[in-house]
């Protein structure tokens, strides 16, 4: 079973390479006999491909959705907002410790209105992935996250959280300083908003370090995306003392957006573009964009008392059972 998303999408990388190359062959050649011949074999090849990519993700597992779900080229926070929303200031710092890049925060436009934003940000190669922390937010990073949902309330601004991320950073200064009680602190600061708050699952929504910004009244899941208590690595080296049991410990998780829906803990599931977000941001923002017009407008019929004790109400029901 594949370890990582290149090791999975290998298939597929590999026919994207061909196209390109004959793309590029095909745009070089004046003999219009040739030329035809190569549009021919182009389409053909570019059937196959999609074809291929649509018997694959109709048997989607778990342990696929996790490595989709971290695959390097799909969408961050920062591509979202580049894409559906104006005018982002990012602003840093806790006012307390440092900086955390782990988060990106700060006001923009969204749709003629200001709004505040909060998100996760990974990044694509080894040193924006050390610059981010691999999405890893310390505790500083929650409490800038405080900061910003401070302003938000002062300014009447609603709050768009974007999600994705393994977990909280577990190091020990993290710990020192803290995790625990920020992570916990930036729950109990989106529970007492009075304005609307939409959290977006993008990616990895992993552990604390997930719900830590993603209280929200509306919680929605993209279609790949994967939700879980713990990332499934860690829990199977926990249960069965082997990291490489990951696959076994995806399936017990339930971390799926399908899984998530069933159990009530999302409200939306966000239909993904043919072949993953990755393959068309442009359309995944789109589908985004609308989601998030789509459900603050619900909201904005909700006065502020009302906003905060649907949250409430909403984070309170979570994990019902009945029994027969």
């Amino acid at each position: 079973m594949a370890k990582s998303w290149k090791e999975w999408e290998k298939p597929v990388l590999e026919l994207d390479e061909y196209i390109a190359k004959l793309k590029g062959i095909a745009a070089q050649e004046t003999n219009p006999d040739k030329h035809a011949r190569l549009a021919a074999r182009l389409e053909e090849f570019e059937k196959r491909r999609d074809n291929f990519i649509n018997i694959r993700y109709s048997r989607l597992g778990p342990w696929e959705e996790v490595l989709l779900a971290r695959a390097e080229p799909r969408p961050y926070t920062l591509d979202y907002i580049t894409q559906v929303f104006t005018d982002f200031t990012e602003l840093d710092g806790d006012r307390r410790h440092g900086q955390d890049h782990a988060i990106v925060a700060g006001p923009a436009n969204f749709e003629g209105r200001p709004v505040m934003i909060v998100g996760h940000q990974k990044g694509r190669d080894i040193k924006q992935r050390a610059f981010r922390n691999f999405a890893m937010s310390k505790p500083e990073g929650y409490r800038k996250a405080i900061r910003m949902f401070d302003m938000a309330e002062r300014f009447r601004m609603p709050v768009v959280t974007f999600v994705d991320t393994p977990a909280a950073d577990p190091g020990v200064e993290s710990e020192s300083r803290g995790i625990s009680e920020a992570i916990a602190a930036s729950m109990l600061k989106m529970f007492e908003l009075t304005v609307p708050i939409v959290s977006v699952v993008i990616g990895e929504g992993g552990s604390g370090g997930a719900i830590g910004i993603a209280c929200g009244n509306r919680l929605l899941m993209q279609e790949h995306a994967i939700y879980s208590v713990i990332p499934p690595e860690g829990c199977a080296a926990i249960l069965w003392r082997d990291a490489d049991k990951g696959p076994q410990a995806a399936a017990a998780l339930k971390l799926t957006a399908q899984s998530a829906m069933e159990l009530e803990l999302v409200d939306e599931i966000l239909e993904e573009p043919f072949g993953g977000a990755h393959r068309n941001p442009i359309e995944a923002a789109t589908t985004v964009r609308d989601a998030i017009e789509r459900n603050l407008m619900d909201l904005d019929r909700m006065s502020p008392e009302e906003l905060k004790d649907h949250r409430y109400k909403r984070f309170r029901s979570l994990g019902k059972l009945e029994t027969v």
